[in-house]
């Protein structure tokens, strides 16, 4: 035997280094698409190899297998085939087996169990064993990256794979144990690869049709990269063949782990430890690969020269880290000196029309009533001395602005009291609207929401949130109303301009349809309805052509972007979207600026899972300095024909995980001129972005979705706290999280298109940091705020701010002074003796 290996040195150590290559190769440039399409013809292919070598994978016929019966051998060769196609078909549609790494010390065991004494391999040191076991869960632990529902589920094909490797196993022909029964054996593997890989090709092609039965025919992105893959697979395969003949199949499992983890992207890894350790362990494994080769073979030292596959782009990544840190112009955290950065200009700018609008606010009743008067041209509603009393006494900072109420509820004073009462009767009566109709009593001591639907018990809190919020009015008398709610997340209501006199509405199911004609239809009616929202517009500040967001409704407003057709799930393809069209008071929880649902708070903000925990939060000082999100696909439903990557959750996470070839950035040149530029790096260490569910889509575009993304596990809400940005971004309808993240010692940073009841009281700028539809000043956005001075001390500031705010304005006795003022508004509108036009 040891002058087998001797023949052998230099061959071992030149199959080993192929093996390395093309294994690292085919993981490197290796989409999913194309993973069972490429094994088919990797396996076709692989006896071509061993006809055109001429000779066996080692150069010799080993006395194990010459003396092996071959009984077994059809029925190990179908357990292998198909622990290919398992282990294959997975890669296919859930990624990276995680569990690979823990193959190499299993197969170790697995080796000396099968073998007799004689054939053994020198049994490594104690010590080097115990190094080998723990590189191989620390591998694991950075290929899960936190997916721990992937990593348990592939135990599923790497035990199949163990099965395939220890049929490789050769083995003398002593009395076989318990053990060595259970394990399939290939008799001779140069004899057998023509039977061989005709039943793992037949697996694979059953695999295939499975895939394409269910998902649709695809060979990967092009045929002729399928076939390149295909030969880089055989030629994996056999050379490691080769390696593993002369060493140990344990050699077979270090190569696979060293492929997987050398070439994992350090640029996309969210701390300096994942980054580092992905080097280290990469070392580790090639050690393991190394010291696995005959003693005997010559020049394996230079088998280290893989280790430059991780430490060049580490490296490389660190180098783009610093430069872009660098490089960065020396922005002033103040108006003076040199230019602010446009992030500091707009702060700075938006606490002065804060501060000005917390001076404005009424002081005494009597003038309450004549700002009430001057905005919206009527008299307050009845009733609005008790609020005013009400809110004076709860300590309410926001008297006078509610223009969200006004502007909703305006368009419904053109009709009767009669005519308001009866379309809701209408409304209520009609089939498939899936509108709850709720009745609101409130006498003394006792406040009672009753809400029915046609079908539904369960109204999703929405009697509990009117009763809850209702009850802290101690005894004043409210008026009894009727009101329509909301059942879908996504909005309702398009309302038709003044001239329009018909009473009718028509509902139209436009799920899974695109929306946008629909609710731009009224454009001049939205413009007009909305004039009297006073967020604060910062047009002359200088933003070097990234869509800082300057006016917050001009962003908000569809009428004015055109090019927002194609940036929200709810344009492109809703999940659900049962519109109303006419005039129909109902209230949602968020909706644009072109539709006219009348806004209340939404009931999960009032739900545990997104309460804040003061408990659960963390410093500041010991936040993790990046942004975080973690969360599912709502937002539109993803059909078949891709446009899911236009929907605006699939393009947040496509930036944060650098899926973009352009990201842009304000830079200096030699002359320290400021102006944007295009750059591919995206510093991941400043991200920790990743859905951890995909639903809501076909199960092609399930599919083409996980093959796409970086999965997660399922994080506890709570985890956002523990990083100093966190991003808040529609779904199906508004974000529940969001006043957890106000709540906190982190800063919001929230993309939305949908208006909300608390638009008139928080404040962009001062209270979170709001990002446009485009999202195209995230990067720059994200890095002003993480990695200079300034902005990490302005990103503080505004964490404070909006915390602080919360405690003071987004109470729920807010909410209670919101509702009670809406309620006041209702009744005057369903008030049978209030003619149309009149207040």
């Amino acid at each position: 035997m040891a002058q087998v290996l001797l023949r052998g040195s230099i061959p071992i150590t030149a199959s080993a280094a192929a093996a390395l290559l093309f294994t690292i190769l085919t993981q490197q440039f290796s989409p999913r698409q194309a993973e069972l399409g490429s094994d088919i013809l990797c396996w076709i292919a692989l006896p071509i190899l061993f006809l055109v070598a001429n000779r066996s994978p080692v150069g010799y016929r080993s006395p194990l297998n010459s003396s092996i019966s071959s009984s077994r051998s059809s029925f190990s060769s179908w357990v292998v085939a198909v622990g290919v196609a398992i282990a294959a078909f997975y890669k296919a549609e859930m990624g990276t087996l995680c569990l690979i790494p823990a193959l190499t010390p299993i197969l170790l065991i697995a080796e000396r169990k099968l073998q007799s004494r004689e054939w053994q391999a020198p049994r490594p040191a104690p010590l080097i064993e115990t190094i080998w076991a723990l590189a191989a869960w620390f591998a694991i632990f950075i290929l899960s990256d936190g997916n721990l529902v992937g990593a348990v589920l592939s135990a599923i094909p790497v035990a199949a794979l163990l099965l395939v490797y220890a049929a490789f196993v050769p083995r003398m022909p002593t009395q076989d144990s318990v053990f060595r029964s259970l394990v399939p054996e290939i008799d001779d593997l140069e004899e057998a690869i023509v039977p061989l890989s005709v039943r793992v090709v037949l697996a694979l092609s059953i695999a295939f049709g499975i895939q394409t039965v269910i998902f649709g025919f695809s060979l990967g992105p092009s045929i002729a990269s399928t076939l390149a893959l295909g030969w880089m697979k055989a030629l994996a395969w056999y050379f490691t063949i080769r390696t593993s003949r002369y060493a140990s199949w344990s050699t077979a499992t270090a190569i696979s782990t060293l492929s997987l983890v050398s070439t994992l992207d350090p640029f996309m890894q969210s701390t300096d430890f994942q980054a580092l350790s992905q080097v280290a362990v990469s070392f580790l494994t090639l050690g393991q690969v190394i010291y696995m080769l005959p003693k005997q073979a010559k020049a394996r030292s230079t088998l280290w020269v893989f280790a430059l596959v991780s430490l060049v782009p580490y490296m490389t990544n660190i180098f783009a880290i610093r430069s872009a840190e660098s490089s960065a112009p020396p922005w002033s955290a103040s108006s003076s000196g040199s230019e602010p950065h446009p992030v500091a200009a707009l702060i700075h700018s938006a606490q002065h029309d804060f501060d000005d609008m917390l001076k404005r606010q009424s002081q005494n009743y009597t003038a309450a009533v004549q700002e009430y008067q001057s905005r919206y041209g009527i008299a307050p509603p009845p009733g609005f001395d008790t609020w005013y009393e009400f809110a004076v006494a709860s300590q309410s900072p926001i008297i006078d602005d509610f223009d969200t109420i006004f502007d909703t509820i305006s368009p419904f004073l053109r009709l009767s009291g009669r005519e308001v009462s009866n379309i809701i009767s209408a409304l209520q009566t009609t089939r498939n609207i899936e509108l709850w109709h709720c009745s609101f009593v409130g006498s003394g001591d006792n406040t009672n929401t009753q809400c029915v639907h046609p079908y539904r018990s369960f109204d999703r809190h929405i009697s509990t949130l009117f009763d809850k919020m209702l009850a802290d009015l101690h005894g004043k008398d409210l008026p009894g109303v009727r009101f329509l709610v909301n059942h879908f997340d996504e909005p309702r209501v398009v309302v038709p301009p003044p001239s329009d006199t018909d009473l009718h509405f028509t509902v139209t199911d436009l799920r899974k349809h695109p929306t946008w004609d629909a609710v731009t239809q009224f454009c001049f009616v939205s413009r007009q309805s909305n004039r009297t929202i006073s967020w604060p517009k910062h047009a002359d500040i200088r933003t070097f052509d990234l869509p800082f967001v300057r006016d917050r409704v001009a962003d908000m407003d569809l009428c004015q972007h055109p090019d927002y057709r194609t940036m929200n799930g709810l344009l492109v393809n809703p999940t659900s979207f049962n519109l109303i069209s006419g005039l129909a008071p109902v209230f949602s929880t968020g909706a644009p600026l072109t539709m006219g649902d009348i806004l209340i708070p939404s009931p999960a903000y009032s739900e545990r899972e997104f309460t804040y925990d003061e408990a659960h939060d963390t410093p500041w000082d010991k936040k993790s300095n990046q942004l975080y999100w973690a969360g599912s696909t709502t937002g539109g439903y993803a059909a078949s024909d891709s446009k899911w990557r236009l929907f605006h959750r699939q393009r947040f996470v496509q930036i944060a995980q650098n899926r973009r070839s352009s990201n842009y950035y304000l830079r200096s040149n030699s002359e320290g001129v400021i102006s944007r530029v295009t750059s591919s790096f995206l510093n991941g260490r400043l991200w920790d972005v990743a859905f951890t569910r995909i639903f809501q889509c076909d199960r092609p575009a399930c599919r083409e979705q996980r093959g796409y993304f970086h999965l997660k596990s399922w994080a506890n809400k709570d985890r956002a706290l523990a990083s100093r940005l966190v991003f808040d971004i529609d779904g199906n309808g508004i974000s529940g999280r969001y006043y957890k993240l106000l709540a906190s010692r982190s800063v919001p940073l929230k993309q939305t298109l949908l208006r909300e009841w608390h638009d008139d009281r928080l404040l962009p700028w001062v209270h979170y940091v709001p990002v446009s539809q485009s999202m195209e000043e995230l990067p720059e956005l994200v890095f002003y705020l993480t990695s200079t001075e300034e902005g990490r001390e302005l990103a503080r500031e505004v964490a404070e701010a909006g915390r602080n705010w919360f405690g003071v304005a987004m109470r729920e006795v807010d909410r209670s002074i919101y509702l009670y003022r809406l309620l006041l508004e209702m009744a005057r509108l369903q008030d049978v003796e209030r003619e149309a036009g009149s207040g």
